[in-house]
């Protein structure tokens, strides 16, 4: 497949965005041309036609001043006349430097020459005597010699305004046709600028933007621990590089993790072991000598006792065997929120008989305070019931048994103290709690463990020491909202890991 680095698309854009540049200037620069031209050419040829017309005039009032000056025989008018040809040589001088073309030219000169021709009849008519004048009066007067004399300059003269015109016709037509094109070129020029936009801005979000977001949203799915995640591979180059990067990694933690997994099984089944293998051998033992013990010559009390020593061992066994279950199932909390007092009278509700069989003071302490948590109600129970319970069976009978509830910096407390003679072992939950051993008849040694394990679930963390004046002192302590939120995420990613394997 096709692969684009970021540097070229870094480049396509640069590219995009310089032919929109160029595109923009080039009309700008285009119009402003064709106007400056335009205008420069339409203001030469309204100067030709001006000078023409200036031209036309001035020889017109040559003519008219050589009549005047002819019929009222003032000799003083030459001076007059000549400085009006001088006048009439300079217009000319003007309009061939405004020539651009040779048709221009030529009509320039063929109309400066015509009137070079009716300037040497004027002059020649001019320049003779006045007394041989005197019959040439009456044809002065008529107003054909003047036009007869300025005939052929007036040919020239439309000739050269008549050139003129057409260049402005053209030069007025151009401008209509440019002003056409420009109705379509700019609009199309706008449209294509931004589909240009468009298209360079697809092409950013389809190679580099929407990789980049599912490679963020991968990577929070990693975050979380689903390891197994392979994040989809698209876009540039580099954002190629690093999603196989990313799921090499995660491929490569994943398989860390499951062998991390795999030897903490090894370990906690290699920890296990000798648990097991003491809770099942001594109740086996027991069974295997009151057997021995069961001969045909015993009597009914006896033969009764043996059986239900061997009945009540089988049942210890068995109570063993489930709880050891329930320690190793994985646990999956489904939390709610409920007041803490609710839980706690909930697991105390359940030693009611025990305690007052016991004859058990028990002191409540807190009650009052409306904390709330977040717990799996009958998993929070069970785990509190065991702890109580072995509050219950520790203490002596009549002995005051205390249950406290309080809060500190936001986390829920829950304190348990009894007056008993203190456990045989100091439990260290951190150090991931195995079964120990038990100092009750029919105890599992699991209740511990198994509260442990419900509370880490949660969150939650859990504290022995002994109290003074004897007894056992027992700290359950919550998380706050977030922080319980975290935990648990936490720990649905490592029952979820757990699971796969």
């Amino acid at each position: 497949m096709h692969t684009t680095s970021l540097g070229r698309l870094i480049l396509v854009h640069e590219l995009a965005f310089l032919m929109l540049v160029f595109l923009v200037g080039m009309m700008g620069g285009a119009s402003a041309y064709f106007w400056h031209q335009t205008s420069e050419e339409s203001v030469r040829v309204h100067q030709l036609l001006h000078l023409g017309d200036r031209v036309r005039s001035e020889v017109t009032r040559q003519v008219q001043q050589l009549i005047r000056a002819r019929l009222m025989r003032d000799a003083t008018a030459a001076v007059s006349y000549m400085a009006r040809a001088r006048e009439v040589d300079q217009l000319f001088n003007s309009m061939r430097r405004l020539g651009a073309d040779r048709a221009e030219d030529q009509a320039i000169q063929v109309l400066q020459a015509q009137y070079r021709v009716l300037q040497r009849d004027m002059n020649a008519l001019f320049s003779l005597p006045l007394e041989r004048r005197a019959g040439a009066q009456v044809r002065l007067l008529d107003p054909r010699f003047a036009a007869a004399m300025e005939e052929t300059f007036a040919q020239r003269h439309r000739q050269l305004v008549h050139l003129m015109e057409q260049k402005a016709t053209r030069l007025a037509q151009r401008t209509v046709t440019f002003r056409r094109w420009a109705q379509v070129l700019i609009p199309a020029s706008l449209l294509g600028a931004c589909l240009l936009v468009l298209y360079s801005r697809r092409v950013l979000r389809r190679q580099f933007l929407l990789p980049m977001q599912r490679l963020k949203e991968g990577s929070r799915i990693l975050s979380s621990g689903r390891l197994e995640h392979r994040l989809p591979s698209g876009g540039t180059e580099e954002v190629r590089e690093l999603t196989q990067a990313l799921n090499d990694m995660s491929g490569e933690l994943l398989q860390s993790r499951r062998a991390l997994v795999q030897q903490e099984r090894q370990a906690a089944l290699g920890a296990l072991t000798p648990v097991v293998a003491h809770n099942i051998r001594n109740p086996l033992a027991s069974i295997r000598a009151v057997a021995q013990l069961l001969s045909p010559g015993l009597d009914a009390d006896e033969f009764a006792e043996g059986r239900q020593s061997i009945i009540d061992t089988t049942d210890r066994l068995s109570r063993w065997v489930n709880a050891l279950v329930s320690y190793l199932h994985p646990l999956q909390p489904k939390p709610r929120e409920l007041p803490l007092v609710e839980v706690v009278e909930a697991a105390l509700a359940m030693l009611r008989d025990r305690l007052e069989g016991r004859r058990l003071v028990l002191l409540r302490l807190g009650w009052e305070q409306s904390l709330r948590v977040q717990v799996d109600p009958d998993l929070m129970e069970q785990a509190l019931y065991s702890l109580l319970a072995n509050a219950v069976d520790a203490s002596p009978e009549g002995a005051e048994l205390v249950v406290r509830l309080s809060e500190e910096q936001g986390q829920p407390l829950v304190h348990i103290r009894d007056h008993g003679p203190g456990m045989p072992f100091m439990p260290d939950p951190a150090a991931d709690l195995s079964p120990g051993p038990s100092t009750k008849r029919f105890g599992t040694g699991l209740g511990i463990p198994i509260a442990s394990k419900i509370l880490q679930a949660h969150g939650w963390e859990l504290r022995f020491q002994g109290a003074e004046g004897g007894g056992t002192a027992v700290c359950v302590r919550g998380q706050a909202r977030t922080g319980y939120d975290q935990g648990m995420n936490r720990q649905e990613n490592s029952a979820g890991a757990t699971h796969e394997e």
